[in-house]
């Protein structure tokens, strides 16, 4: 099953209709799973439809958010009555100044206008509202209470920027658990000008007390961040459904055949590793490790032996290191073209500095693949260490050196990971198994919806 052509629904089997929002459409973690789930409830039978800021297909039931701003108004007014050129003019003079002073003040916008018309994008109202990443510019999160009042709103959470300040990962800060402030490094994604993280959690916090929300995190890592923070005074319920993979287009093949298919050498050790964002500049991928490993492993690994790192997610020359060369490839769109890419590997390196449950741990170990990554967030919820993959100590370089060493120069051992690991991710982490899990919990808050008010806060 391959989700990659636009599709219209098959015949509606269920009267349940499903509305996923997200910042963009496929491209990213939270994006790739968001669009997994809009296709797989429409081939289920179910009203399925999708909200995006940014829409990048043609798909007709994907639905581009409008920009709705007064300076996006008056434009369409000026074409009708013109002239307000006079009236925009000063309008927008006005708003950068507002948006000016809030930015040097470090608030997070929230004012994007056109996310408070979901409900109004498309004639059938949907049963079940159900919200991935909101920050990247395109959402107002103030909308949150009274969208949750009208429909039930399940929000699942792909990183914690719901629960902090400003950043989407606060790695080793742990302010956002007292209500932020101080902040450490106002740099990190999404970035501010200045310090109004306090301000900005408190906002976050008095939005979630208006609000009845349901709740769900990819990882029990997620949950347990998620509980000791402002956003549980909302939640009416929460839940762990972990991301899952499409096993009918990830899965183990001959690798000698993945090879053929992309040209790549068959003499070769083959490591990869995946960012859908620029590897060497991603706030969270920590590629210094990676780059340092691999002065590590030419070191150490058998002269005669070639070593190939496929660095996929930023285009560049080409990198050679005795016998280990680096080759950067650009960001891979197309899914049938990444699994290739998997099964063509021998290991899989994944060095992050933090993560939730990132799809291309889960796509490799799907196409049996072993997998060394750092043991942060919820990725030894994913690598059974020892058994899948090998996990690090994060920003450890000699440490993933000697993981990598260890499976480069043990076949038997790659094989047995390789096939440990695909039938892990048969039994735990299948499309079919998330998909699962949401539809029950959709049908049983609709249900429960549908026969209790809920109170106002």
């Amino acid at each position: 099953m391959e989700f990659e052509q636009p599709m219209k629904p098959l015949l509606i089997q269920h009267p349940l209709k499903i509305l996923q929002v997200n910042t963009v459409e496929k491209e990213g973690g939270a994006a790739v799973i968001a669009w997994n789930l809009y296709k797989a409830y429409a081939l289920k039978g179910y009203y399925s439809y999708y909200a995006v800021g940014n829409k990048q297909s043609s798909d007709d039931l994907v639905i581009q958010i409008p920009e709705l701003s007064l300076t996006t108004r008056l434009k369409r007014l000026e074409a009708k009555f013109a002239p307000l050129w006079v009236i925009r003019g000063l309008v927008k003079k006005i708003q950068k100044r507002q948006k000016s002073h809030r930015q040097e003040q470090g608030w997070e916008n929230f004012h994007f206008p056109g996310s408070r018309k979901i409900l109004q994008l498309h004639p059938l109202q949907p049963d079940i509202v159900h919200l991935h990443n909101l920050h990247g510019g395109f959402f107002d999160l103030r909308y949150i209470a009274q969208l949750s009042h009208k429909k039930p709103v399940i929000v699942t959470m792909h990183d914690m920027w719901l629960i902090t300040g400003h950043c989407a990962y606060p790695l080793d800060c742990k302010r956002w658990k007292s209500g932020c402030g101080d902040c450490p490094d106002l740099l990190r994604y999404p970035p501010i000008l200045a310090d109004g993280t306090a301000r900005n959690l408190h906002r976050k916090q008095r939005i979630y007390r208006r609000s009845n929300l349901y709740l769900a995190t990819p990882s029990q890592w997620l949950m347990d961040q998620v509980e000791k923070s402002v956003i549980t005074t909302s939640v009416i319920d929460a839940r762990v459904v972990n991301n899952g993979v499409d096993t009918r287009l990830f899965k183990p093949a001959p690798k000698e055949q993945a090879r053929l298919a992309l040209s790549l050498p068959m003499e070769a050790r083959i490591l990869m590793f995946v960012s859908a964002q620029k590897i060497k500049n991603h706030p969270f991928k920590d590629y210094r490790t990676i780059s340092e490993s691999l002065h590590i492993v030419e070191k150490k690994v058998e002269p005669s032996l070639p070593v190939l790192l496929l660095a996929l997610g930023q285009e560049g020359q080409t990198e050679k290191r005795g016998n280990v060369e680096i080759r950067f490839l650009p960001y891979v769109k197309e899914r049938s073209d990444m699994a290739l890419i998997y099964q063509a590997a021998d290991i899989y390196i994944h060095a992050a500095k933090a993560d939730v449950f990132p799809n291309s741990v889960l796509e490799a170990l799907a196409c049996g693949t072993p997998v060394v990554a750092t043991a942060v967030g919820g990725i030894p919820e994913q690598v059974e260490d020892g058994q899948s993959g090998i996990l690090t100590k994060p920003a450890d370089p000699t440490d993933m050196a000697n993981a990598i060493l260890s499976l480069l120069e043990n076949e038997p051992l790659r094989s047995e990971m390789g096939n440990f690991a695909a039938e892990i991710v048969q039994k735990k982490f299948t499309l079919d198994h998330q998909v699962k899990h949401y539809l029950e919990w959709y049908q049983q808050i609709h249900e429960s919806r549908n026969q209790h008010v809920l109170p106002n806060n």
